[in-house]
């Protein structure tokens, strides 16, 4: 899918693996313009999540995008740590690359998210696939911002779907429930992108030889990133392969994926501090016959996409920077 004018795209992320797959994706994607990133603690710090991002926009070439760090801590406790077991010390795979040499934006995520909603008013959207701490921060400094917004997309939750850090949340979720709760609570349109659906979209050995040989060396790097996230997901799996979490709600967001299955329903999140912390319950009740909407609600679920993402994504990465002439 393309557009006349390219979408105007803010993305706030945490950058481990998958992050960086998506946006590698988004990067690629011809309908996007990515206008500012910010960053947040989730798989690692949002110190090295920036850092990360501007070593990866560094080796793409795209010094141009604003880069600006966000919340270190969540809205209800700490930052726990990260998953170096599923993403590495530092976040995208033990890769070492080559350091940026410019700095992160002067204002934090919080303020660029602002002052981006301002410059793209009623057109801009917003891309989550960390948690969410930065956009609850955001609502809080200015309630206006849902109305210069015109659409969320957020990865995380399970709809019904087991969770992945516990047995009914999902990380990005769980990570600040809080932060979620507000943002699935404000007064936009929101696409959200569980586990039920990522986790049915799979990179297989073959798809990422193929991007270790891309004639980008960005798209090669991205290639040797995703090595030690096969590994983690190999006993799930079976195979060496990965779940493409982040790069299906990118695709999502750019139009590259379109739904198949993604009722609009009532969703709220357990924000108690038991078992069930973290969980996201959306209402499917009605939905045996097919999706049905609730009238009212502005949460999309996405459940089930047309197609796989794999082969529309290695095509679209591996294809990055080529001249089409």
């Amino acid at each position: 899918m393309t557009h006349a004018t390219p979408v105007p795209v803010y993305l706030d992320c945490d950058t481990g693996v998958d992050d960086a797959v998506a946006l590698a994706y988004l990067l690629a994607s011809p309908g996007v313009d990515l206008v500012g990133i910010g960053t947040v603690s989730g798989n690692t710090s949002a110190e090295q999540a920036t850092r990360n991002t501007l070593d990866l926009l560094a080796l793409a070439g795209r010094d141009d995008i604003p880069v600006a760090t966000g919340a270190h801590d969540h809205l209800s406790h700490g930052y726990g740590g990260g998953a170096p077991h599923v993403h590495g010390e530092n976040g995208i795979g033990g890769v070492e690359l080559a350091r940026a040499t410019r700095a992160e934006h002067p204002a934090g995520a919080v303020d660029l998210l602002l002052e981006l909603s301002h410059r793209h008013a009623g057109r801009l959207h917003v891309l989550t696939i960390g948690p969410v701490t930065n956009i609850a921060h955001a609502l809080a400094a200015d309630p206006t911002l849902p109305h210069r917004v015109s659409h969320v997309t957020t990865m995380g939750g399970a709809a019904l779907s087991t969770g992945n850090i516990s047995p009914v949340a999902e990380a990005n979720i769980h990570n600040d429930p809080e932060a979620a709760a507000a943002l699935l609570a404000a007064d936009w349109d929101v696409t959200l992108v569980p586990l039920d659906v990522t986790l049915e979209h799979t990179l297989s050995d073959a798809d990422r030889e193929a991007l270790t040989a891309a004639p980008s060396a960005f798209i090669r790097a991205v290639g040797d990133i995703l090595d030690h996230y096969f590994d983690f997901y190999r006993p799930l799996y079976g195979v060496r392969s990965c779940a493409l979490h982040d790069p299906l709600a990118a695709a999502l967001a750019a139009g590259g994926s379109v739904t198949s299955r993604a009722p609009r329903v009532p969703v709220t999140v357990d924000t108690t501090q038991g078992p069930g912390r973290g969980q996201t319950i959306a209402d499917l009740r009605g939905q045996r016959l097919g999706p049905v909407d609730h009238e009212g609600s502005r949460v999309r679920v996405v459940l089930e996409t047309a197609e796989p993402l794999a082969p529309h994504l290695v095509q679209t990465l591996v294809g990055y920077g080529v001249d089409p002439r």
